[in-house]
């Protein structure tokens, strides 16, 4: 494994396999991942599939109810293909080119470094530089990529779709006091058979306005 370690920015894409208009937001995201359009910023992407298109003709394979909760807890405006960058700024999904435009506004502001490194058990995270903020979560998820899957029933029925670091698993791995700039902790992975081709992506909310505040990965 590989530790990266640059300045970063969060891409999280909410999507369904049950909505006729998120294959093209799909296919951006899978873009921004391999092209990385923004000079001397990573762009790390998530695409966190909603359940609430379920049960409209099709149950998406990779849905869960908590990414339906986390997009709401983003606020009230709420809709498929959804993109929020760094946790504040909202456009939509197929919108490339706003995409990178709220990246590139997103790394304007300062952002703490988080680094990855693959430890005996499991991984270690390391935080350090965050400016002052309130109470924050360390945030760990588990992508992956290059899956695909045929569509049978619903909007896009007849379909195979391709899909890039969907979210397989995500779960905060650790908190950080109002204002403390660093945090360091060795956090236990688990990883199914199954998934062919995990990547692991950590980062640092602010539990109350949901900014991002830091954000990096590790290749698996």
């Amino acid at each position: 494994m590989t530790a990266m370690l640059a300045a970063a920015v969060l891409v999280e894409l909410f999507t369904s396999e049950g909505c006729s208009s998120c294959p093209p937001s799909d296919a951006v995201l899978a873009r921004l991942h391999r092209e990385q359009p923004v000079p001397g910023v990573q762009l790390l992407v998530l695409s966190e599939h909603v359940d609430y298109w379920n049960n409209l003709g099709w149950k998406d394979p990779f849905s869960d109810a908590r990414f339906s909760d986390r997009q709401g807890r983003y606020g009230s405006r709420i809709y498929t293909p959804q993109v929020v960058v760094d946790g504040r700024i909202d456009v939509l999904g197929s919108n490339e080119a706003g995409i990178v435009r709220a990246a590139k506004a997103a790394a304007r502001d300062p952002h703490g470094t988080v680094r990855l490194e693959r430890s005996a058990g499991g991984v270690r995270i390391s935080v350090s530089g965050l400016s002052e903020h309130p109470q924050a979560g360390v945030i760990l998820a588990v992508v992956e990529d290059g899956l695909v899957s045929k569509v049978e029933r619903g909007e896009n029925a007849g379909r195979t779709l391709a899909h890039a670091a969907v979210v397989r698993s995500l779960r905060q791995v650790g908190s950080m006091p109002a204002g403390a700039s660093q945090w360091s902790a060795e956090v236990p992975v688990s990883l199914e058979n199954s998934w062919k081709q995990p990547r692991l992506i950590a980062f640092v909310q602010d539990a109350a306005s949901r900014r991002v505040l830091g954000s990096g990965a590790l290749q698996e």
